[in-house]
C-alpha cells in the first residue's frame, strides 16, 4: 500500500478517535471546562501532563537541534525534565491545595489585587501565544509532508481538530484526548528508534544503542560520528560547542525555571482530586516523558550520522544530484531541504566551509519526520511517525488555548468585568474565548512573526521572567507586597522582552553555523533564549525591593500564605 494512503488510514483514525472522545467528555458545568472535573487519578493525569508537555518541539524540535548541537544540546534535555522536579516539589502541591482555577486567580487572590491579576493574565497570555505559534505551525508542516497538501490546508485542517475537542469538551476533553494523544506519539517517537538502533548497531534499546558500536565493525558509534562532522569541519559533536559554562547554565536554568512557570502545565495539576495526587502526577509525568527524552539522543545522532553517510556514502565520494533518493526529493517540495551545485560537480557536498557546502538549506525540524524514510523502514512506521508529530503538536496546542480561553473568560470576564454572570454564561463565555484563540493562534501560525523561529525557548524565558517567581514568592513568603508583585512581573517580562528584540537577528542563525564571536555584545555572552533566568533574577529583586517600601500585606493574607504550607489535612480535597 503507498505510503500516502497509510498516513491517511492512520492519521485518519487516530483524529476519529480525538473526536470521539471530545464528543463522550463535553464539558457541562465550568469545573469540569477548567479543571475536568477535579476528578482525574494521578497517573491518567500523568499521562495527560507528558502529552501536554510534549509538543512539537519535543517530539520534532529537540532531536534536531541535538544532532547538530551535539552534547551542547543536552540544555534541553535538563532543562525541560529538571524543572518538572521544581513543579512537583515547589510549586504543584500547594496551588492545589489552594484550590482555585487558574493561575492569575491565585496571584490576584495572594496579592489582593485585581491589577496583579490583570498582569498576570497578561504575562500568561504572552507567554501562552508564543509557545501555541510553534505548535500550529508543526501542524501545518507536518501535514504538508505527510498527506501531500499545502501549509495552509493542512493548519486549517489542524484547527478544525483542535476546535472539536477543545471547544466541546474543554479541560475535560483535553484531558482523555491527551492519554490517547500520548499513547500515539510515544509510539511513533520509540518504534522507529528501535528498527533503526538495531540496523546500526543491532540493539533494540536506542538509550544504550548510542553508546554500542556499529554492526560488523569494533567502532563505537559515536566515535564514527565524531570522525565524520570532524572530516568536514565540524566541531566534535560529543563536546560542547559554541556554547560556554555560563551560557549553557543559564539556557539549562530558564528551561527549568520556565518549565515550572507554564500556565498550560501548571493548570494540569488543578485536575486532580487531592492534594498529595499533584505531587504524584508530577511524578508520573516524569516516567512518561522519560521514555521519550531518553530515547532522544539516540534519535538524533542516529539520525546525524544516517543523513551524513547518505551524502557522503564513502569518504570524498559525494552523493550524485541526479541519484538522490525519494526521501530527499520528497523534502524538496517543503521547501525544508534545498540544494545548489556550486561548483557545478553535479554532486552534493555538505561542510562546514559555506563556500563549498551545497546543502543550501536543511532545517533540523525535519529530521526525526524524515529519519524513517532515510533509513528505509516501513511505510507504517513512516505514517506512524507523521501521527505522531501531529498528536505532539495537537496536544499542547490544546493545552495552550484552553489557558489563554481561561485567562480571558474566568479571569477577566468573570473575575473582574462581568462577576455576576451565571455559569451557563461563563462557560459559554469560555468557549467562544476558545474559539477566538483557535482562530487567533492559525493566524499567526499562517503569518508567524519575525521571531518564530526561537519561540519554544523564548516562551520557556518569558514564563522564568514572570509568572515562576511571582509564585515562588506567592507561597514561600508573607512579605511581598501587591506593588512588589506587579512591579517584579513587569520589570521581569519587561527586560526579557527588551533583551530578545535587541538581538533577534542574531537569534535565528542556526546553531551549528554560530561564528566566533557572534555574541559579543551578549550581557556576560548569554543568548536570548537563555535570559529568562536573568528576568527572573530581576523579578525577585524588584519584588523584594519594592516590598520593603511599601505597606505589609494584611493580616489575613499573610494566614493565608502560612495555611498553604501547612500539610495538615493535605489527604483530602480541599477549596477555600
Amino acid at each position: 500500500m503507498e505510503l500516502q494512503t497509510i498516513t491517511y488510514i492512520v492519521v485518519g483514525f487516530t483524529f476519529a478517535i480525538y473526536i470521539g472522545i471530545a464528543i463522550w467528555a463535553r464539558a457541562g458545568s465550568t469545573k469540569e471546562f477548567y479543571v475536568a472535573g477535579g476528578g482525574i487519578h494521578p497517573v491518567a493525569n500523568g499521562m495527560a501532563t507528558a502529552a501536554d508537555w510534549m509538543s512539537a518541539a519535543s517530539f520534532i524540535g529537540m532531536a534536531g537541534l541535538i544532532a547538530f548541537m551535539g552534547y551542547g544540546g543536552s540544555v534541553f534535555l535538563m532543562g525541560w525534565t529538571g524543572g518538572y522536579v521544581i513543579l512537583a516539589m515547589l510549586l504543584a502541591p500547594y496551588l492545589r491545595k489552594y484550590g482555585k482555577f487558574t493561575v492569575p486567580e491565585f496571584i490576584g487572590d495572594r496579592f489582593y489585587s485585581d491589577t496583579a491579576r490583570t498582569v498576570a493574565v497578561i504575562c500568561l497570555i504572552i507567554c501562552s501565544v508564543t509557545y501555541v505559534i510553534g505548535q500550529m505551525k508543526g501542524i501545518g508542516v507536518a501535514f504538508s509532508r505527510f498527506l501531500e497538501t499545502d501549509y495552509e490546508t493542512g493548519l486549517y485542517t489542524g484547527m478544525v481538530i483542535v476546535f472539536f475537542y477543545a471547544v466541546l469538551g474543554g479541560m475535560k476533553g483535553i484531558t482523555y484526548t491527551q492519554i490517547a494523544q500520548y499513547c500515539v506519539l510515544i509510539l511513533a517517537y520509540t518504534i522507529p528508534a528501535i528498527f533503526i538502533s538495531l540496523q546500526l548497531t543491532g540493539n533494540p534499546f536506542p538509550q544504550l544503542g548510542l553508546g554500542s558500536t556499529l554492526v560488523g565493525t569494533d567502532t563505537y558509534l559515536l566515535d564514527k560520528l565524531d570522525m565524520m562532522v570532524m572530516d568536514l569541519g565540524f566541531s566534535e559533536y560529543t563536546t560542547t560547542g559554541r556554547l560556554s559554562t555560563l551560557n549553557m547554565f543559564a539556557y539549562t536554568a530558564s528551561l527549568m525555571i520556565g518549565t515550572a512557570g507554564l500556565p498550560h502545565v501548571i493548570i494540569r495539576f488543578f485536575t486532580v482530586p487531592k492534594v498529595k495526587d499533584a505531587r504524584s502526577s508530577a511524578g508520573w509525568a516524569l516516567i512518561f516523558i522519560a521514555i521519550l527524552y531518553t530515547t532522544a539522543p539516540a534519535v538524533a545522532g542516529m539520525a546525524r550520522l544516517n543523513i551524513m553517510q547518505t551524502i557522503e556514502p564513502s569518504p570524498g565520494e559525494y552523493l550524485k544530484i541526479d541519484e538522490r533518493p525519494d526521501w530527499f526529493k520528497n523534502w524538496e517540495t517543503t521547501g525544508l531541504l534545498e540544494i545548489e551545485d556550486k561548483n557545478g560537480d553535479g554532486r552534493i557536498q555538505y561542510s562546514a566551509d559555506e563556500s563549498v557546502n551545497e546543502l543550501v538549506k536543511l532545517d533540523r525540524d525535519i529530521l526525526v519526520l524524515a529519519n524513517p524514510e532515510i533509513a528505509n523502514l516501513p511505510n507504517w512506521v513512516i505514517a506512524l511517525v507523521a501521527a505522531g508529530g501531529l498528536a505532539a503538536a495537537l496536544s499542547t496546542a490544546a493545552g495552550l488555548l484552553l489557558a489563554i480561553s481561561s485567562a480571558i473568560s474566568h479571569d477577566l470576564l468573570k473575575g473582574m468585568l462581568l462577576p455576576n454572570i451565571s455559569e451557563k454564561q461563563e462557560l459559554r463565555a469560555s468557549r467562544v474565548a476558545m474559539a477566538l484563540a483557535i482562530v487567533g493562534a492559525g493566524y499567526l501560525g499562517l503569518h508567524p512573526p519575525g521571531f518564530a523561529a526561537g519561540t519554544v525557548a523564548l516562551a520557556f524565558g518569558l514564563a522564568a521572567s514572570s509568572i515562576f517567581p511571582v509564585l515562588m514568592m506567592g507561597i514561600f513568603s508573607r512579605k511581598i507586597t501587591r506593588e512588589g508583585a506587579i512591579a517584579g512581573m513587569v520589570a521581569g517580562i519587561g527586560v526579557t522582552l527588551f533583551y530578545v528584540f535587541q538581538h533577534k537577528g542574531i537569534m535565528f542563525i542556526p546553531e551549528w553555523r554560530y561564528l566566533e564571536g557572534l555574541g559579543s555584545n551578549w550581557f556576560m555572552g548569554i543568548e536570548p533564549n537563555a535570559f529568562g533566568c536573568i528576568g527572573a533574577v530581576i523579578n525577585f529583586t524588584v519584588a523584594i525591593v519594592v516590598s520593603k517600601v511599601t505597606a505589609a500585606p494584611p493580616e489575613r493574607i499573610q494566614a493565608l500564605v502560612e495555611d498553604i504550607r501547612v500539610p495538615v489535612g493535605a489527604s483530602i480535597a480541599q477549596t477555600h
